[in-house]
């Protein structure tokens, strides 16, 4: 994510914690994918290198996905196998192909809205976080991440407030609402005035 990008508006602690959340979706046997973190986050911790592309692996889902053309798991795995090692274009690649195959997997259209947004595209990433939640309109994780998408690319604070109130009030107790609430606590920390419905009346 490209500095200009980031909303400067918001307290470093905020950032702090943007820069340690998951974004995108968990697969199973899949190790959770890290958030982007802001630039002026990521200076004060020692930056996490991405994991190194298991060139066999790719080359073992390939030969899958060449000899099933319907099947969308090889070319999930292929799309998982390229956002690990943070090789986001070609993850979107082939997390497209798996999505046309399998266009009612919540999971994979926000792993591609992910990808999207860590490209610079947060318009996209948006546009297919809705796709998500046309599928499963309680996909807390697509929720957590539109808020982090509304935020940092599109500095639109309030619209990412309703996004994390939503997710505080279906999952609670999960990750992303954790996640979620401690954004809100930050964010009304940062801006005292501000609402979900925008500024308060007089700020």
């Amino acid at each position: 994510m490209k500095p200009e990008s980031i909303v400067f508006a918001l307290a470093g602690v905020f950032l702090g914690l943007i820069a340690g959340w998951l974004l995108g979706s968990q697969q199973p046997a899949r190790k959770a994918v890290s958030a982007a973190a802001p630039p002026p986050a990521a200076a004060q911790q020692p930056a996490a290198r991405p994991a190194a592309l298991d060139t066999a692996e790719v080359e073992r889902y390939r030969s899958l996905a060449e000899r099933d053309p319907s099947n969308a798991t090889p070319r999930l795995q292929l799309g998982n196998l390229y956002f690990d090692a943070e090789q986001y274009g070609e993850a979107i690649t082939w997390y497209e192909k798996a999505f046309e195959l399998d266009p009612t997997n919540a999971d994979v259209s926000t792993d591609l809205g992910v990808s999207y947004y860590y490209t610079n595209q947060a318009d996209r990433a948006l546009a297919q976080f809705e796709k998500s939640l046309a599928i499963d309109p309680r996909h807390t994780k697509t929720m957590l991440n539109r808020g982090i998408v509304l935020a940092f690319g599109k500095q639109d604070l309030e619209g990412a407030a309703k996004a994390w109130e939503r997710v505080v009030e279906l999952a609670p107790n999960t990750p992303e609402g954790q996640a979620a609430r401690r954004a809100l606590d930050s964010l009304k920390a940062a801006h005292p005035n501000m609402t979900a419905d925008g500024p308060a009346a007089g700020s």
